[in-house]
């Protein structure tokens, strides 16, 4: 059993990993026209603005009252989610912000005695921590789709969230001249939570003990 250090410690990393998540979302509607949010590749494919409003969907049951109510609420109609109802690039970041807040918000709520408490989703049990590791799984999953398309619809205008390709050398080597050689000892891989630039300067330190 974690201890309330350890528990908060999880519980803050958790938040980071899906603020992380939500920035890499974030920055890429930024790079998109209205248009673009509607573009999808045939019929069968879903747009971006059909995907967030999934993830809005999912968040807004999984996350209402989660500690009382199971995670897959009667009012969610999930098939719907994917008939787009959006009409502009603002109602879309409104669904987005929306849907964010609830997760967010019930982060919050999770403390050194709950973390461990069962909760249900479509009536299987979980512990909060399943809970919470089984939509980090969700909505990369999902981000990763919206990034995919974002970089289809802008081709070579497209400005990468991640190391640029053919840069991976130079990244590294801008890394490793960062960080002293005992810290990258720890922990080596760049998308670790010690290795990770929106995580290190909160965390290393306390990883280091």
């Amino acid at each position: 059993m974690l201890n309330f250090d350890q528990n908060n410690f999880m519980k803050d990393l958790l938040i980071k990993r899906f603020q992380y998540y939500k920035s890499l979302g974030d920055q890429t509607f930024t790079q998109l026209s209205e248009e673009q949010m509607f573009w999808k590749y045939n019929e069968e494919s879903n747009s971006i603005a059909v995907i967030v409003k999934h993830i809005t969907g999912n968040m807004l049951s999984r996350w209402t009252n989660f500690m009382t109510e199971d995670g897959e609420k009667e009012w969610r109609n999930r098939d719907e989610e994917f008939i787009n109802v959006l009409m502009t690039k603002s109602e879309i970041l409104e669904s987005w912000e929306k849907g964010w807040d609830c997760l967010f918000g019930a982060l919050d709520q999770i403390n050194e005695e709950n973390i461990h408490a069962t909760v249900y989703i479509r009536g299987e049990a979980h512990s909060v921590l399943d809970a919470i590791l089984r939509q980090l799984a969700h909505y990369p999953y999902h981000i990763g789709q919206i990034i995919y398309i974002a970089k289809m619809v802008k081709n070579e205008d497209w400005n990468t969230l991640s190391i640029a390709r053919n840069k991976s050398k130079a990244f590294n080597a801008k890394m490793k001249s960062k960080f002293s050689e005992d810290s990258l000892a720890e922990n080596s891989s760049p998308v670790c939570y010690h290795n990770s630039p929106e995580v290190r300067d909160d965390f290393q330190d306390e990883t280091r003990h």
